[in-house]
């Protein structure tokens, strides 16, 4: 993988390039709805026909539920797009949408982008950990704990958990109350509270007509299949080798954008499915650019297409990194870790 500060070109500091991004900030409306067009249809029409084979072959159906995560995947980057105000001028418009789409993908929308808003403004910043992010140690916090909690860190690094059990209980359990935002007002009570009573509306209407079959072999394999990826981009966005950890005092929101969030260069089918979010680094450091606009960006800046590169090969050594070492300021393993000096 590349490393930004390694870069051959001429340095330029990231709050120049939150100034130069802005000039891609401005969505399409047509681009938006095409975009929005070519996700739906395609979820739907294959939840259709997943719906109609099911009484005949239960693999089939289940095959292809699992396929339609990719379009789940999507209208979930739309929502996340959406919650930054960057899909339509409209603010409202924007709102709106990602509330409805936040129904499909169990995700109260309000609470969601607020959560998402501190994660925003807080990567990367060793004194605020907490909300929205992964549970991240420094080595010498490891070591200050004791068996217990080294055991409990380790099991929540695990690949197993995180990219199994937290997916379920993060999309399932978690949001159906605005954690983190317990206290926090009406607002986001009313958003889990609405978004579960749609979603109650919903699996009811799909029990009602077609069963629990279609419940136990659609709807779950679509949403556990769609929650586990979407976990694994997340994870691979902030959890390289050389992304970015400080104390308050040497953090700045521009330099943990550009520095501790990577380019997860990926094949061409795999970008359209996510859309684009694997050029992190840009969306980082402007949030408002829509995500069919990011390639735009790489295009036209060679600085940025290779800068915290990760390749798809290179990323799955990424699931065994799990301790900040703040003496070399890189992420390392478990192994890595007991190796160094204490």
């Amino acid at each position: 993988m590349t490393d930004f500060r390694s870069s051959t070109e001429d340095p330029v500091d990231a709050r120049h390039w939150s100034r130069v991004l802005t000039r891609y900030r401005a969505p399409d409306p047509v681009r938006s709805v095409l975009e929005l067009i070519v996700t739906l249809a395609p979820f739907f029409a294959i939840w259709a026909v997943a719906w109609l084979v099911l009484s005949y072959s239960i693999a089939l159906a289940v095959v292809l539920a699992l396929a339609n995560a990719a379009f789940l995947v999507r209208l979930f980057m739309i929502q996340h797009d959406c919650g930054h105000a960057s899909f339509f001028r409209s603010k409202r418009l924007c709102n709106w949408l990602g509330r409805a789409i936040g129904v499909i993908t169990l995700t109260p929308y309000d609470v969601w982008r607020e959560t998402h808003a501190i994660h925003h403004a807080s990567t990367g910043n060793l004194d605020r950990r907490g909300i929205g992010d992964l549970p991240t140690l420094t080595v010498a916090e490891y070591r200050a704990k004791g068996p217990v909690g080294r055991g409990l860190y380790r099991l929540v690094r695990h690949p197993l958990f995180l990219f199994a059990i937290v997916p379920f209980y993060s999309f399932f359990l978690q949001n159906r109350l605005p954690v983190g935002l317990m206290r926090s007002g009406w607002k986001h009570w009313l958003s889990a509270m609405a978004t579960n009573a749609a979603i109650a509306a919903i699996l009811t209407a799909l029990v009602w007509f077609g069963g629990w079959n279609v419940v136990l072999f659609i709807f779950f394999p679509t949403m556990l299949l769609a929650a586990s990826t979407g976990m694994w981009f997340f994870y691979v966005q902030h959890q390289f080798e050389h992304t970015s950890w400080d104390s308050e005092a040497d953090w700045s929101i521009q330099n943990a954008a550009l520095e501790g969030s990577s380019h997860y260069d990926l094949p061409p089918i795999l970008r359209w499915i996510t859309g684009n979010i694997g050029v992190h680094h840009v969306h980082h450091l402007a949030s408002r650019v829509p995500f069919y606009r990011l390639p735009e960006v790489l295009r036209d800046h060679d600085v940025l297409a290779n800068s915290n590169r990760v390749t798809l090969r290179e990323s799955l050594s990424c699931a065994r990194l799990a301790l900040w070492d703040q003496s070399e300021r890189r992420l390392v393993t478990f192994s890595e870790a007991r190796r160094l000096p204490a």
